[in-house]
């Protein structure tokens, strides 16, 4: 059996609780599998394709990372620059110390609005704050600007969504462009990202999945239209296909979005997060022995799930999106024990 017939039959197959729902591509020089299963939307039976748009979570921190890294190429900013002589807004008990590169990699120890270390339903934060009202970066401030520091900056890693809004609102005033405009204009249209952007859960476009929540008896369902920001933003939120998924990974490899040299400190594995996994900027690493295997996005969202990975030995890229609310690591591992052996 081939290498593509035995992914579609692992995937067709694979059921735990749920049956896979998304688009996966699997690519080196040539295309090695790409797909779709299950349905963009249920009621009206529309089925996922590799262009169908799925919503990222906070897979498209590297957007963000990306978008810094440019405002430091080109001399605005430096990865030392402290966050208080960035923005005119009020943090009372943040630390004076606090720099570009402790945001970047989760070492800064600002507190975040939602804390993934203490807190695992996203949705419980809406009941204080509705999500229909964030819409921009400057909109999570009131949830956690005037909270205090989780530990002294640099000491430590703790992954801080709160950190990518300062860092979205630094790109914000530092071009005087809102956070999606910017990335659009320099990431999306220089990688030909056609598809993807940071559409508004009420107006979503064409091709575009719906996230799903299910029973967990799997009996029942809901969207997750009330369970996520109406628009995403720095930390997490945007739209994107599989395909695009490629373009922009050959965009950033290739030098398109940044040099040689600031790619590099991008992909530079700066801080342990757990055994063999690190975290550069916007990405996390997967290492042995000090040799790095693998730079990886992820995320999840409720009805989100998404799982992009560059091997960097073999050049195989691996883009797996999902909209419903199951792990998407049970698919990665089985696919890679395919193709690995």
């Amino acid at each position: 059996m081939e290498l593509s017939e035995s992914i579609e039959e692992f995937v067709m197959n694979y059921d735990d609780r749920l049956r896979f729902s998304g688009a996966i591509l699997i690519q080196n020089e040539k295309k090695i599998f790409e797909g779709g299963f299950g349905y963009a939307n249920r009621s009206e039976h529309i089925p996922i394709t590799s262009r169908t748009r799925f919503g990222m979570a906070s897979g498209c921190k590297i957007f963000t990372s990306v978008a810094i890294c440019q405002l430091v190429e080109k001399g605005i900013l430096t990865f030392d620059t402290c966050l208080k002589d960035c923005l005119d807004i009020s943090f009372p008990h943040f630390h004076p110390n606090v720099t570009i590169h402790h945001l970047l990699t989760h070492t800064s120890g600002v507190p975040d609005y939602f804390d993934e270390e203490v807190m695992s339903d996203f949705e419980e934060l809406w009941k204080a704050v509705p999500m229909y009202s964030i819409k921009s970066p400057k909109d999570f401030l009131p949830m956690f600007q005037d909270h205090p520091m989780k530990f002294n900056s640099g000491s430590k890693f703790s992954y801080s969504n709160a950190g990518y809004i300062l860092l979205g609102l630094i790109v914000e005033r530092m071009t005087g462009m809102t956070f999606p405009e910017y990335v659009a204009e320099n990431i999306f249209r220089v990688c030909d990202m056609s598809d993807s952007g940071y559409f508004r859960m009420d107006k979503l476009p064409e091709r575009t999945a719906l996230g799903y929540i299910d029973s967990e008896e799997g009996n029942d369902w809901r969207t997750n239209i009330y369970s996520v920001p109406l628009v995403g933003g720095p930390d997490g939120g945007a739209f994107t296909t599989v395909l695009d998924l490629a373009k922009f990974w050959n965009g950033l490899l290739n030098a398109k979005l940044l040099g040689k040299e600031y790619t590099d400190k991008l992909l530079t594995p700066y801080v342990k997060s757990s055994n063999d996994i690190y975290y550069g900027y916007g990405v996390w690493i997967s290492m042995k022995n000090d040799e790095v295997l693998k730079y990886i996005i992820f995320g999840f969202d409720p009805g989100v799930r998404i799982h992009s990975s560059v091997n960097a030995k073999s050049k195989i890229h691996s883009h797996i999106m999902s909209n419903i609310d199951q792990s998407v690591i049970p698919i990665v591992t089985g696919i890679d024990k395919l193709i690995y052996g």
